[in-house]
Formats: structure tokens, C-alpha cells, sequence
């Protein structure tokens, strides 16, 4: 790996990333806006608060099921047509959202089904990043993906809040069909189409279904010693940041001031993901990993002075700043798991993610119903600190040579997850 490392510049110059870069934007943008108008939307057909909050977070609930059993499709089938069919799968949800007249047991239920693929579209889109940026460049684009993810979020909440006010509920679920339309059509006419990554059908009927292959693959990816550190790295720091994250709103006891500490903890996210991408060169962005996971706790365990809005702020700032130590993992993630199976592992890895955030927030939510929001928050920042701590060898094993963190070793998922020798299909353009 050169140490010189890449450019946001040189990889703003690569056509196919910034069609992966621009549709990704849309992605998030129209989500935020279709959990918001879709929580709205329900409040106002049964004025129950509890369904109204169910309704913001459905979308996030399939993600552990469709991680556990559907992601082998992500490397069975061909990239560019399986994001576009996220797409449109979005914009007939949305639609049917909006004017199908469906009662809110069934609007839920569609959510929660057709949700159940979205582990497998996002993986098919990270797993495309290395193919069209190798080396660091790859990294950077990550790291612009993360910044982009923030600001996405923000405006998407921006945007369906003045949906909300200008068309209601319905209209709001038009824009996001809107934007789900568009970013398909940049999708397709902007990627080539690439072959699948994994197998031919032979190869699949040998291997078994999509389930069964799943399945038996996430179990070679946590086995393999290398990997599950890397995965484990990736998910418990962030599952303690959701759970501090989650008792804002009861410690400030009111939206408005919430809503700035939150507001706050994405701008920082985003700062830190764009500093350390764009000044810290690759062997840094490594050496870092580390410091930056501990500071991801560290700054709420400030929460045991009882700051207000304004240093609660920029605690929540500092402390998710340091979500940029997940940039020095990439690369030894992307060495580690085989190309075949690139795709499922770039979905194990944000499936548990996912899984891991939400089990974080209701395991600090239960602390704080019991020792309060303040004590919760600090405790929250206790186990992020002393994660990040007993996680050290796996963030120093990033300092050995770097051949060595892909092929040797115990190789045990490069072999046993291969479909078959010379079974794969070759890296078409």
C-alpha cells in the first residue's frame, strides 16, 4: 500500500463513483424523509404516540433478519440491477404509502417486508466501492460516504419537514417516490453492468439456496479470527454511542434542545469523517483508530457534571468526531474477506451495525428508567471507553505488514467460503 495515499480529488474524478456517491445521497435524504412522513402519517390516522414512534423506526427492524438470511444475493446477483431494483422498490412503497388507502397494520407490514432487502441493496453498493476505487482511494470514498450519509439525514429531515407543512403526509411520500425515481435512473445510466461476483447457477445449486448459502457463510465470516475482531471493532463502540445518544431527548426533557445536541453529534460525525479522510494519510488514519474509538465514549462521561444545552452539544460533537476511527479499519476489512463474498460481509458488517445500535439504545434505555438519563449517559461513555480498551490488539493488528492480513493466517474463509476453484465470475467491466 503507498503511503502516499489517495485524494478526494481523484476520486471525485472517477464517473462511476460519483454516480455511486450522488444516488446514495438521494438514498438517505428520501429515507429520512419517508420514516418521518410515514411516522407522521400514522399519528394522524390513530393519535397514538406509541405507533407513531413504532412507525419512525420500522424500517430499521428487517435489517437483522435480511442480514441473518438473504445476503448471499448481494454477490449472486449483478450490482448495478440490484440497486436499481432497491430504487424502485422504494418508489412503489412510498406510492402505495401515500395514496393506496392501505390501514396502518398494512402500511407497517409492507415496510417491514419489502425492508427485509435492504441489507441486501446496500451491500451490493458498498461492495462495488473497491472495484471502481482499489486502495486508498477506496478508504476516502468511504469516508465521503459517511459525511454524506450526515448532511444527507439533516436535509432529508429539513425536507420533509417542509413537505409536511406544505403538501401533509402524502405529498411528503411523493417526494421520496421522487427522489427513489431519480436516483435509479442515475443508476442505470450511469454504472456499467458488471457480473456477479460469486457463482454461476451450477455453482449456486451446489452450494445450496440464498438462505442456507447465508447463513453458512456469516458463520465462516465470525469464525475467522480476523475478521470477527474487525467486525466486533466495527459494531460495539457505536452500539454505546447509540445508547448515550438515546437518552438526550429524556435529559434535556424537551425536543427543541434535544434536537440541537443532536443536531450537533451529526456535524461532528461529519467534521470528523472529512479531517481525518482528507489530512490523516493512510498509515495515520490507522494508527488512530484507536484514540478516536476511545473518544468516541470519553466526552460523555461529561454528562456526570449536568452540562446544558450548549456543552451537551458539543460533548455530542467531540464524541462522534470520533466515529472517524472506523476509517483505519477499511482497509484491513476489505484484505480480510474474500472478493467473492465481499458483498455479504459488507452486509454482515452494517446488518450488525444496525442491530448493535438499536440493542445499544434499549439496553441504556432500561439503565436510565432506573438510574436516570444522566447517570445512563456516562455509563453509555464508560462501556464505549473501556470497549474501545479491550479491543486494543485488534485496532494494534493493524500495524503488521498488510499481505498478510488477506491470504495468511488461518485462511479459513478465503477457502471454505470460495463457491468453488476457478467457479467465479471474472471482474467485468
Amino acid at each position: 500500500m503507498s503511503g502516499r495515499g489517495a485524494t478526494f480529488q481523484e476520486v471525485f474524478a472517477v464517473r462511476e463513483f460519483r454516480v455511486l456517491f450522488g444516488s446514495f445521497a438521494l438514498m438517505i435524504a428520501g429515507d429520512s424523509v419517508k420514516m418521518l412522513a410515514l411516522s407522521v402519517l400514522v399519528y394522524a390516522r390513530t393519535g397514538s404516540p406509541g405507533l407513531s414512534a413504532a412507525a419512525y423506526m420500522v424500517g430499521w427492524l428487517p435489517y437483522i433478519l435480511g442480514g441473518l438470511f438473504l445476503l448471499a444475493l448481494a454477490d449472486r446477483l449483478p450490482a448495478r440491477g440490484l440497486m436499481v431494483a432497491g430504487e424502485l422498490v422504494r418508489v412503489a412503497v412510498c406510492l402505495a404509502l401515500a395514496y393506496g388507502g392501505l390501514p396502518v397494520w398494512a402500511m407497517l407490514a409492507l415496510v417491514l417486508v419489502t425492508g427485509l432487502f435492504s441489507p441486501v441493496f446496500g451491500a451490493a453498493r458498498n461492495a462495488m466501492l473497491p472495484e471502481v476505487l482499489p486502495g486508498d482511494a477506496f478508504v476516502l470514498a468511504r469516508s465521503l460516504m459517511g459525511v454524506t450519509s450526515a448532511g444527507a439525514q439533516i436535509a432529508g429531515l429539513a425536507l420533509g419537514g417542509a413537505f409536511l407543512a406544505a403538501t401533509g403526509p402524502e405529498g411528503a411520500l411523493a417526494v421520496t417516490a421522487a427522489l427513489a425515481a431519480m436516483a435509479a435512473v442515475v443508476l442505470r445510466a450511469g454504472l456499467p453492468r458488471r457480473p456477479p461476483r460469486s457463482v454461476t447457477a451450477a455453482d449456486q445449486g451446489a452450494r445450496g439456496g440464498t438462505v442456507r448459502s447465508t447463513v453458512r457463510v456469516n458463520g465462516l465470516l465470525v469464525r475467522d479470527r480476523r475478521v470477527r475482531g474487525l467486525l466486533l471493532a466495527s459494531w460495539v463502540p457505536p452500539a454505546c454511542l447509540a445508547g448515550a445518544e438515546a437518552m438526550v431527548v429524556p435529559y434535556l426533557g424537551g425536543q427543541g434542545r434535544a434536537g440541537a445536541v443532536l443536531a450537533a453529534a451529526a456535524v461532528g460525525m461529519a467534521a470528523g469523517e472529512f479531517m481525518v479522510g482528507r489530512f490523516a494519510g493512510p498509515g495515520l488514519r490507522e494508527r488512530l483508530s484507536l484514540p478516536l474509538a476511545v473518544l468516541l465514549g470519553l466526552p460523555w462521561l461529561g454528562f456526570l457534571a449536568g452540562p446544558g444545552t450548549g456543552w451537551a452539544a458539543a460533548l455530542a460533537a467531540v464524541a462522534t468526531a470520533g466515529l472517524a476511527y472506523q476509517l483505519g479499519l477499511q482497509r484491513r476489512f476489505l484484505e480480510a474477506v474474500p472478493e467473492e463474498v465481499r458483498g455479504q460481509a459488507y452486509g454482515l458488517l452494517s446488518a450488525g451495525l444496525m442491530t448493535g445500535q438499536a440493542v445499544g439504545a434499549a439496553l441504556v434505555g432500561a439503565l436510565g428508567e432506573t438510574a436516570g438519563p444522566q447517570v445512563a449517559i456516562a455509563a453509555a461513555g464508560a462501556a464505549g471507553v473501556t470497549a474501545a480498551l479491550a479491543l486494543i490488539p485488534v485496532f494494534r493488528a493493524g500495524h503488521e505488514p498488510a499481505e498478510t492480513a488477506a491470504g495468511a493466517g488461518d485462511g479459513e474463509v478465503t477457502e471454505a467460503a470460495r463457491p468453488s476453484r476457478g467457479g467465479r465470475a471474472g471482474p467485468g467491466a
